[in-house]
Order: structure tokens, then C-alpha cells, then sequence
């Protein structure tokens, strides 16, 4: 098959969990003998024409983060239009906007709805609305709407009368790697730190983790790794709740080598989010054989299907309680703090998570959907 994917920024980067979905998609269908060809941002970074047997076509848009995504994705496209391609799959809610231009030319579309994007808090009153109607427009035109969770299935068929399919996210088999880097840049050694690795956004809420952090008694340092650039308000505001506490260590964004050394080693790691749509950095977590403490939204408690430590979301006593437990009891180290699982019992549960979440197996059902709609 010709395959097209429009929506995520570009790749191969690890900016957001649209960026790794592309990536893993595009590569393994490139390895099955697919053309496929990736539609990236580009806003002054160095120039790609291919990466791992996919093509890359770069299209030019504003660095303005609320102009990029809409002209980027008109562009994309328009681009993609003039080209012949058994089916176009569009990546994220604002992309989708333009689904009926692709439509129009008789393309065939599939839409990959990663989130119910126009909820974060981060985007204001226009960008929200168009976030809103590019959702309307993948669920009025797109041939098959996939979604991450059961949960945004229930709205699309309740909000639209929309039938998606549930294709979740993977995870990555990955080696452990010994605190060598982490060490060395942030005098961080194995188990002296709780980790938060995922996007400053106000929907994370990092603000909840930070404040029972602070009502702790421990002498684990908290690690907040994710962008600290550009600053937006919520990323000066969780900057300022942390100051004055030199145990609270902000890395900046994170990749490769460091970011695995940082799962590998960290004595828990939390996700305290209000809204997910399936959460990469959690099942990345997951890969890493870390344990997890997460919050009760549904997203969540779903992915992990009995894996891990849940507290009530948006409390922050009820995350210090979750954390205080995991704290003063280091014999349950390989448990489930809340449940006492059996450390086989938990090794049990993560090897079925990793089978569930192969990506292997999640390429070949999306390949599947594409077989199904196209002409």
C-alpha cells in the first residue's frame, strides 16, 4: 500500500506521544514493504528526506506555536492531494480539521484520535473550538476513527454516533541502563529519586505531585523531566511552587541514553494526570520495569489494567498517602505498594502489559483498517 500520515510535528523526535506513534507505524510498515511517507513540520531544522526506509516530505510552517499545526496540516494536505495514495492517516484532533479537503479529492481516511485534545487546559477559547471541529470533522468524514481508550470509544459512539476502533499504543522491549550519565549530570544514583518524565502541561499535574513532594519526609530527590522551553505560565508556575527545595531537580527534556537511565533507575514513577489519551511515557515506564503511581482518571487506571499504585485524581493528600506508602515500606520494593502483590504476581502482570502492547501486533491491526476502507 501508499500510505500517507499528516498531524505529528516530525520525526524522528520524542516531542509528544503522536511523534513515537508515527515513528513505530511508519517504520515497521516500511519494513513490511509499504510505501509510506511521513508529512513533517518544518520550522528551520535541518531538512530529511527519509529515515528508515520511510519518505520524508517536510513542509514549511510558523515556529507561532498557534498558527503552526493549522498551516502546517492545510499544507500538508493540499501536498499530500497531488499525490496517489491508497489511504491518508491523519494524527491528532486539530489535523483532522482538515480531513474533508482530502475528502474532496477522493482520498481515502484514517484518523487516529490521540486524545480529546480541545479539554487541556493549555489551549485557549479559538484554538479549542478548532481543536473541537477538527474532532466533528474526523467523525462526519474520516473512512475509520481509531482511538486510544475505551473511554474516548464510549464519547465518539455516545458525542457522534461514531463506531472507532480501539488500537492502543506499544511498548518497546528495552535494555537497563546503569545511572552513568544521570549520575554525572545530575548526581542522581539508582532508586534516589521519584520520577516525573512527561510534558509540562497543566492537564499532568505536575502542580498536585510538587505540593505532596514538599509534605514528604524523605531524603529521595523528585526529577521533572520535560521542556522547560519555551516557558508558558504553567511551566513558570510549577517552576516557582518548586522553588526554595533543592531536592526538586528540573532535567529539562530528555532522550536516549539519559531518559533510560533515568526510567531504569528511579525508585517510582508517577503520572498524576487529569486528562490522557493513552500515555506514552507510562507505558514507556512500563517497558522499563519501573513501577508507577497514577492517578484515577480512567485513561490510566485502563492502560495499566491492575498494574501499579492509583490515587484519587486532583488530591493531592491522597497522592502524598500513595507516596508516603511506597516510601516507608522499601521491602515491597518488586510489589504493588497498595495491593501487596506478589512479586511474581506483578512480573505476571507487566509481561502480559508487554504482550498486549506490541507494536508489532498494533501495526499489522492498523494495516488491517487500512485494508478495510481502502479502494
Amino acid at each position: 500500500m501508499k500510505i500517507a500520515m499528516i498531524g505529528h510535528k516530525r520525526i524522528p523526535t520524542r516531542s509528544g506521544g503522536v511523534e513515537v506513534v508515527v515513528e513505530e507505524l511508519s517504520v515497521r510498515m516500511a519494513q513490511k514493504g509499504h510505501q509510506v511517507v511521513v508529512y513533517n513540520r518544518h520550522c528551520g531544522e535541518e531538512k530529511l528526506k527519509s529515515y528508515r526506509g520511510v519518505k520524508v516530505v517536510e513542509v514549511r510552517t510558523f515556529k507561532k506555536q498557534s498558527l503552526n499545526a493549522m498551516v502546517y496540516s492545510f499544507f500538508a494536505t493540499a501536498r499530500s492531494n497531488f499525490r496517489k495514495y491508497d489511504v491518508v492517516h491523519f494524527h491528532a484532533e486539530g489535523p483532522c480539521a482538515m480531513i474533508p479537503l482530502a475528502k474532496i479529492c477522493g482520498k481515502r481516511v484514517v484518523a487516529t484520535i490521540h486524545g480529546l485534545d480541545w479539554q487541556r487546559g493549555k489551549w485557549g477559547g479559538f484554538a479549542s473550538k478548532y481543536i473541537m471541529f477538527g474532532e466533528k470533522m474526523a467523525a462526519k468524514y474520516a473512512d475509520k476513527v481509531i482511538v486510544l481508550s475505551q473511554n474516548v470509544q464510549n464519547y465518539f459512539k455516545e458525542t457522534y454516533n461514531c463506531d472507532a476502533v480501539f488500537v492502543p499504543n506499544g511498548i518497546n522491549p528495552v535494555t537497563p541502563e546503569a545511572p552513568d550519565i544521570i549520575r554525572e549530570k545530575f548526581g542522581l544514583e539508582k532508586d534516589s529519586y521519584i520520577l516525573f518524565l512527561a510534558r509540562i502541561t497543566t492537564e499532568k499535574g505536575l502542580d498536585y505531585l510538587i505540593d505532596a513532594y514538599k509534605a514528604l519526609k524523605t531524603d529521595k530527590k523528585l526529577v521533572i523531566a520535560g521542556a522547560i522551553e519555551p516557558q508558558t505560565d504553567y511551566i513558570r508556575s510549577v517552576m516557582e511552587r518548586a522553588k526554595g527545595n533543592e531536592n526538586i531537580l528540573f532535567t529539562d527534556f530528555v532522550s536516549g541514553k539519559t531518559l533510560a537511565e533515568l526510567f531504569t533507575n528511579c525508585y517510582v514513577y508517577v503520572l498524576p494526570s487529569d486528562i490522557e489519551g493513552m500515555p506514552m511515557s507510562l507505558l514507556e515506564a512500563v517497558g522499563y520495569n519501573a513501577r508507577v503511581i497514577i492517578s484515577d482518571i480512567p485513561e490510566n487506571t485502563a492502560c495499566m489494567d491492575g498494574y501499579g499504585n492509583v490515587f484519587k485524581h486532583s488530591d493531592t493528600a491522597s497522592l502524598k498517602e500513595v507516596l508516603e506508602h511506597c516510601l516507608q515500606h522499601p521491602e515491597l520494593k518488586e510489589q504493588d505498594f497498595k495491593a501487596e502483590l506478589s512479586a511474581a504476581q506483578v512480573q505476571q502482570k507487566r509481561a502480559e502489559l508487554m504482550e498486549k502492547y506490541n507494536w508489532d501486533n498494533i501495526t499489522d491491526q492498523t494495516l488491517a483498517i487500512y485494508e478495510s476502507v481502502k479502494k
